[in-house]
């Protein structure tokens, strides 16, 4: 059942999105070589705590640290670990908080240094198709259109990787509400999008193959080739005729652009040609 969120609440939702946006902006100030995955989560975890919020990853169906930082192949739900991130590495890192009972729930991917011209064309394109899939996100629309609009750009345009076994969600007291939304789809196809419907939108896109494995931890997901692996997310209110993005990526582009550890791929400006 699809749960429409009434103005007031969007306003709730919007706050809470946007501490995962300064999360991830306070993220990008800290990251260079040598810095510990571990020591991110821990960041992380004590940041929003200081903003009076809880972590909506922690325990959440067992799984056990704040954050999922997800490193080179790693898909998504990657273990924060005593690994320190090297030159070249690209890291997803994806938030989620619990404020005033509301969840926000987003992603961004970046680079420590320079991974090569592959990767980096990689994370553009990925970025790109999660703002393409954003423009469908309105009222009258379908899942299928959200879905079709990132598959279209990245798996028929560029040759990658869509990845067909995670998908983005609805969002609101619960973390993951109807409906799914998957990268791929028909156009015209799945539930009918409502005014007040928050989604999770998420392209997870793959450098190789679309074909992921679960480690044996049960929740690491890996590329099979190996292959790098980009993972782009927004919280997303429907409107009538044009999406309302509740996060901002404003800040965490201003941060990556001021790290002299991190390649940024630059802002994408809407609307996309």
């Amino acid at each position: 059942m699809m749960i429409c969120k009434t103005n007031d609440e969007v306003e709730l939702m919007r706050q809470s999105a946007l501490l995962v946006s300064k999360t991830l902006t306070a993220v990008a100030q800290i990251l260079k070589p040598g810095i510990t995955t571990l020591s991110i989560d821990k960041m992380i975890g004590d940041f929003i705590g200081d903003h009076h919020a809880s972590p909506s990853f922690l325990n959440y169906h067992g799984y056990p640290f704040n954050s999922c930082l997800s490193v080179n192949d790693v898909v998504v739900h990657g273990f924060p670990g005593k690994n320190e991130l090297r030159e070249g590495d690209i890291i997803s890192v994806d938030i989620g908080v619990i404020l005033n009972a509301w969840h926000g729930d987003h992603a961004y991917t970046f680079a420590i240094g320079d991974p090569g011209q592959a990767i980096l064309q990689l994370i553009r394109v990925t970025k790109e198709s999660l703002y393409k899939g954003i423009e469908r996100a309105v009222a009258g629309n379908r899942v299928g259109d959200i879905g079709f609009a990132v598959q279209e750009h990245t798996e028929k345009k560029h040759g990658y990787g869509v990845v067909r076994e995670l998908v983005g969600h609805g969002l609101g007291k619960n973390m993951h509400e109807d409906p799914q939304v998957p990268n791929y789809g028909k156009r015209g196809s799945g539930p009918k999008l409502k005014e007040g419907l928050v989604l999770a939108i998420e392209p997870m896109i793959n450098l190789g193959k679309k074909e992921v494995y679960t480690e044996e931890d049960g929740w690491t997901v890996r590329t099979k080739d190996g292959k790098a692996s980009v993972h782009f997310e927004h919280d997303v209110c429907v409107r009538k005729d044009k999406a309302d993005i509740l996060s901002d990526y404003s800040a965490i582009e201003k941060a990556e652009e001021a790290n002299p550890h991190l390649v940024t791929t630059g802002k994408i400006v809407q609307p996309l040609t």
